[in-house]
């Protein structure tokens, strides 16, 4: 019988990328798509490891700027879900509703949060009194439903997202809402770097923003079948949930004033984007800084010399993991070399630390990049000195070239028709010049059948003529397929 990590191989990344991301996300132990239910994932302990590193950086960066990580329910009365009433319709087809107790038939549905203004916004108002509660930032983990009725995908698109971080803040003028809403965009892109995953930021044009934003802001990347993917958004929200909350805050001069909210979230897709982005065909390459393992110790026994190369493994793994290195040994007597590292290639484990007689004899060990699969020799002596450089080179050197990748995909274009050329080719992302009018921003996406992921932010205007009605540009327009 042929092992798993074996015949995974055969199933190329390029060639049909659904299939390699869900069997490599399978055998890898990392997401499990096989559970009863349609759009709804198993994290396994691996996986889990992976979700919750990844959300620790973000956990970090949040505590450090003033959040608080809060925790609130997952029913919402319908009668709050429909106080914002642009924000339900967005949202009227997409939600689970519960109806019965027990037997009983409840007196008002109850929806499972497909997101959480209309749940913070009544807490809000209990809790702000005056200016001086302000701002209020605050952030949670947790799960959120939407009744997709298209094709489900691992992680990508799923009826539970179970990593959904949303971020929330109220503030007393529009200026202090829009400043936050800037440093959010800051925050998120120091979050994508931590993870090597390459970006491009945009406005969302008026007729696709957040239900209930004055201005919506995404980050999308780009995946190996040619799609973008959109793995964060940052909200400002104006006064459109404080109104029906009625969620004022007393000024200094002792007058009352709504207050200016925004949100901002992230869900698995980032961990979809981690693993599709730096994987190959051997299965998962996972950055250093949030792999579950970050190194393999494997020895490697030779006849009459088991006992010796055993020992000097396990002082190797004693050294790594007392320094804090995430680290395990693989002392497996029924499985060959090969196959230990066949293995650990597919869980995407950055380094792996071979042991055998050969190194002893010498005083050195091979350190081998998950990335390149290149090996190197290093003295036993500067075991950690040489290890902890490696994870930095391979973090950059991961982050560069994901950035390369990106920006290969990545093109301007002046012509209706070649923008359409690459779209239905899915090329990447096509900019092009826009005259700034809805009416053309939606013309555009019939005609490429694209979808428009939004605008440069802060973006000179365009030269040249927009390519959907020939007027003078006064912007420029991004599209793609997209999932």
């Amino acid at each position: 019988m042929v092992p798993q990590h074996m015949e995974l191989q055969k199933k190329l990344k390029v060639e049909n990328f659904a299939e390699w991301f869900e069997q490599t996300t399978l055998h890898a132990m990392i997401y499990d798509y096989r559970f009863p239910v349609k759009g709804c994932g198993v994290w396994p302990g691996y996986g889990f490891k992976l979700r919750r590193n990844v959300l620790e950086v973000m956990r970090s960066l949040l505590d450090n700027s003033g959040h608080e990580e809060c925790l609130f329910p997952l029913l919402i009365p319908r009668g709050l879900l429909e106080k914002e009433a642009e924000h339900v319709r967005s949202f009227q087809e997409e939600v689970f509703w519960v109806t019965m107790g027990g037997s009983s038939e409840l007196g008002e549905k109850l929806a499972l949060r497909p997101t959480s203004e209309t749940a913070i916004m009544p807490m809000l108002k209990l809790w702000i009194r005056d200016y001086k509660d302000l701002p209020i930032k605050l952030y949670q983990v947790v799960s959120v439903f939407r009744y997709e009725t298209k094709a489900t995908h691992p992680m990508i698109r799923v009826r539970e997202v179970t990593t959904f971080k949303e971020g929330h803040s109220a503030h007393a003028t529009y200026e202090d809402a829009e400043k936050h809403v800037g440093e959010m965009v800051g925050l998120y892109k120091k979050f994508y770097e931590e993870l090597c995953i390459p970006y491009i930021v945009s406005k969302r044009p008026n007729w696709d923003k957040f239900a209930g934003a004055i201005c919506s802001i995404a980050f999308d990347t780009i995946m190996p079948d040619g799609r973008a993917l959109q793995i964060g958004t940052v909200h400002h929200l104006g006064q459109n949930f404080s109104k029906p909350f009625d969620v004022k805050y007393l000024k200094p001069d002792g007058t009352h004033e709504y207050v200016w909210t925004t949100s901002y979230g992230i869900s698995e897709r980032v961990i979809a984007a981690l693993i599709a982005l730096h994987g190959d065909d051997r299965g998962l390459v996972i950055p250093p800084k949030v792999a579950p393992i970050q190194a393999v110790v494997i020895p490697i026994p030779y006849k009459g010399r088991e006992g010796e190369v055993y020992e000097e493994a396990k002082k190797v793994y004693s050294e790594l993991t007392s320094t804090g290195i995430r680290a395990i040994i693989d002392e497996d007597d029924e499985e060959t070399p090969g196959s230990k590292f066949f293995k650990w290639e597919l869980k995407g484990v950055p380094v792996r630390v071979e042991i055998g007689p050969r190194d002893i004899d010498r005083g050195v060990v091979t350190l081998v990049r998950r990335d390149t699969l290149e090996r190197k020799s290093v003295a036993r002596s500067e075991l950690l000195t040489s290890f902890t450089a490696l994870l930095d080179v391979l973090s950059n050197d991961m982050r560069s070239a994901a950035w390369k990748y990106l920006d290969e995909r990545f093109y301007k274009v002046k012509s209706l028709d070649e923008a359409g050329e690459l779209i239905k080719a899915r090329r990447g992302i096509v900019e092009v010049p826009w005259c700034g009018r809805d009416e053309c921003g939606s013309t555009l996406e019939d005609n490429t059948e694209a979808r428009v992921l939004g605008s440069p932010l802060g973006a000179a205007a365009e030269k040249g003529k927009c390519i959907s009605c020939d007027r003078e540009a006064s912007n420029s327009l991004r599209l793609a397929k997209t999932y």
